[in-house]
């Protein structure tokens, strides 16, 4: 969708249009979830936060400003929502994710749950804010532009806080056994 159509459908949901929300939800659940499920690690909870952040969304429409970018915006409040979901939970639930491709075999497919695991454990390891860095950049691959937007803060501090992370990063997974390629 363009930046147009986009507008177009905020403005029609900001007046009231159901379907229109419904279209723009459509749009960013997938990628709302995979970010709720890489900070939660379980998928019933991914959902429960996709669906608690679509309803906060649709709540406060109204005074959403249509001169920002409204997937920072939703992206904004997922991180809001999953960090004080990970704030008031103590246990963290591994996700099994069904990864299986019909075109590679056992030993891939076990050799890419291991580094999946490997990595998901490294993550659980970062504080949350660290976590949340490395997700948007390497998993969501938004530029160091998007991820000032979504965190509210300058490009050059993103930079700052991404290699902070990273250089936390680097010996959990050394120490995990991930040594690099």
């Amino acid at each position: 969708m363009d930046e147009n159509q986009e507008i177009q459908l905020i403005q029609r949901a900001q007046r009231g249009d159901g379907r229109a929300f419904g279209k723009l939800a459509l749009e960013y659940q997938r990628v709302l979830f995979n970010l709720a499920l890489r900070m939660t690690r379980n998928r019933e909870d991914a959902r429960d936060l996709t669906q608690a952040v679509f309803l906060k969304a649709y709540r406060g429409l109204a005074g959403f400003d249509t001169g920002r970018r409204f997937y920072s915006w939703l992206y904004r409040i997922m991180l809001n929502e999953s960090l004080n979901f990970l704030g008031t939970r103590r246990e963290q639930v591994p996700v099994a994710e069904n990864l299986a491709d019909v075109q590679r075999s056992p030993e891939d497919d076990y050799l890419n749950s291991v580094i999946q695991q490997t990595i998901q454990t490294a993550l659980e390891e970062l504080n949350p804010d660290q976590r949340q860095i490395i997700i948007l950049r390497h998993f969501l691959h938004l530029s160091y532009e998007e991820m000032g937007e979504v965190l509210e803060i300058p490009a050059k501090t993103v930079k700052s806080r991404l290699f902070t992370a990273r250089q936390s990063l680097a010996p959990i997974l050394q120490r995990l056994g991930a040594h690099p390629a």
